[in-house]
């Protein structure tokens, strides 16, 4: 039987305002959240990308609601392929980890197991054949990360060196900006 939020994703589509109006039911009505977070990584699921693409428009209002969640959410994060679901995923981990050391009002705490998968996850969108806007949010993700780990940037360095050349003007943007600050 399907739920209620199976029911509205099933009518969500690509439209910001679309995707805009279900996130807005969501954060009118909490209950639905834990849901979300679940069909984001049933990757069985036909609207599992949709409710990703939810997810991440939720995480900008209420970034704070995925804390009971981020031991799920963070070790479930390499089960995920489809490039319509990686990016926005991508997005809300760079929203968590530069919440995380924000630290403050509100702001995330992530465990050292949560980091260390969304350090492994952005390194593997990175160096795996993801879109740019994947790429380029798991670049700043490892940015922020590098200022806490000593051995992130040196290794986010080489990557962007060695592939600079095969990629778009926008990845090569990106990658400008993080070399310079890295330098």
């Amino acid at each position: 039987m399907s739920s209620d939020l199976q029911s509205k994703l099933d009518y969500v589509n690509a439209y910001r305002e679309n995707r805009l109006k279900t996130a807005q039911e969501i954060l009118e009505n909490k209950s639905l959240f834990e849901e979300l977070v679940s069909i984001c990584f049933l990757t069985s699921d036909k609207n599992n990308h949709k409710a990703c693409w939810i997810l991440e428009f939720v995480c900008y209002e209420e970034l704070i609601w995925l804390q009971p969640h981020l031991d799920f959410f963070c070790k479930n994060l390499k089960y995920l392929k489809e490039e319509s679901s990686l990016r926005p995923i991508a997005k809300v981990v760079q929203l968590l980890v530069k919440s995380h050391y924000k630290k403050g009002e509100n702001s995330i705490v992530l465990s050292e197991d949560n980091l260390q998968y969304c350090i492994e996850s952005s390194f593997d969108w990175l160096i795996n054949d993801c879109k740019v806007a994947t790429k380029a949010y798991s670049i700043r993700t490892l940015f922020v990360l590098g200022n806490y780990y000593d051995w992130i940037h040196p290794e986010l360095k080489i990557i962007l060196d060695k592939d600079y050349a095969d990629h778009s003007a926008a990845y090569k943007a990106v990658a400008r900006e993080v070399l310079k600050k890295i330098k």
